[in-house]
């Protein structure tokens, strides 16, 4: 099979190796489409702890397929069905998995993070992540698609975040960074009754493909922020802050934009090595706000947003940009990582 192969930092090529052969408790997935992430194209140019020349490793962790093989223990799936996979599974028995944060796991373990994932013809699903349930049958009649089952993934990873914020009705809302995690976390405060929805970026054409996806997205890409939202708020500031971009700057600012009782969710992480965001613990004092933080997505949250895109409530494909053979890897990663576009996904 082909499989875009992981040496090492800045080190990887397309290879015809063996197909897996599974266990009896295992599934063989056969991949139709397996999205890039942001968090891809940082491992190809800073390296990832293991992958090396001796031992090299596919990465793609936002993936949807078709079952080619069921061990004979598996029960539940069966061969053709359509499903989606949500990368992160855990040990099953600490706090955290028995509270079903397997997300959070400190034995975690990911696909195409540190163990193969889906830019390949096939992908071994291990029993561990059969018998958590990572497998989510798709159903892929109506509009449904397998690139859109692809960005479920970075949907449900929203969705965290989109929870531990407690967006109402009549909120308002800002996200800061324009890319299309920031589209998603705009598409889940429209859905959820936000009254105004604020985009800021400094890249004027994602702000341009935001009000493509949704013309009711104010969007702003000056150098003064805080008077653009305070027009908007009259003067009140916003409800809700998602910084949905890595910057410790916009994880400090974000204080001053919120509203009495507001609430932040600091969505991107930090590279390291950064400077620590500085935070005004007076502002958090005297204005009673809430700063939260997420990472990942648990598998109830990786299912909710499942049914929200496969019922037509919530469209996704407006983040979908190109689609591209796994031989146009350079293109995809070029595209990424220029941002120039916004999901660049594997199609097979």
């Amino acid at each position: 099979m082909k499989a875009l192969r992981f040496y090492g930092k800045n080190d990887y090529r397309l290879e015809e190796i063996e197909k897996p052969s599974i266990s009896q408790d295992e599934i063989l997935l056969k991949v139709k489409a397996a999205a890039v992430c942001g968090s891809d194209i940082r491992m190809i140019q800073n390296g990832y702890a293991g992958v090396t020349k001796e031992t090299p490793r596919t990465y793609g962790h936002e993936i949807a397929g078709i079952i080619e093989a069921v061990g004979e223990q598996v029960t539940g799936y069966h061969i053709g069905m359509s499903v989606a996979v949500a990368p992160n599974m855990g040990c099953g028995i600490c706090d955290e998995c028995v509270a079903g944060n397997t997300h959070l796991c400190r034995e975690y373990k990911a696909f195409g993070i540190n163990m193969d994932g889906g830019f390949a013809e096939y992908v071994v699903i291990p029993a561990e992540a059969v018998r958590q349930g990572n497998v989510v049958p798709v159903d892929m009649s109506g509009a449904m698609t397998f690139e859109k089952a692809a960005i479920i993934e970075p949907l449900s990873c929203v969705f965290n975040g989109f929870e531990k914020a407690g967006i109402k009705p009549c909120d308002t809302v800002l996200i800061i960074g324009a890319g299309p995690i920031g589209i998603l976390h705009g598409m889940l405060a429209k859905m959820a009754g936000a009254s105004k929805v604020m985009i800021t970026d400094l890249n004027e054409q994602r702000l341009n493909m935001c009000k493509k996806a949704e013309p009711e997205f104010l969007t702003y890409a000056g150098d003064n922020l805080k008077e653009f939202v305070m027009e908007q708020t009259e003067g009140k500031g916003v409800q809700v802050c998602i910084t949905a971009c890595p910057s410790a700057k916009a994880q400090s600012d974000s204080l001053e934009l919120l509203a009495m009782n507001g609430r932040v969710n600091f969505f991107g992480g930090l590279p390291a090595g950064s400077a620590k965001a500085e935070i005004d613990t007076n502002l958090v004092h005297y204005r009673q706000l809430i700063l939260t933080g997420s990472a990942r997505s648990s598998l109830t949250q990786y299912r909710k947003c499942l049914k929200l895109v496969q019922s037509g409530i919530l469209d996704v494909s407006p983040v979908i940009s190109d689609l591209y053979s796994l031989e146009q890897y350079e293109e995809a990663f070029a595209a990424a990582k220029t941002g120039s576009n916004l999901k660049n996904i594997f199609v097979f």
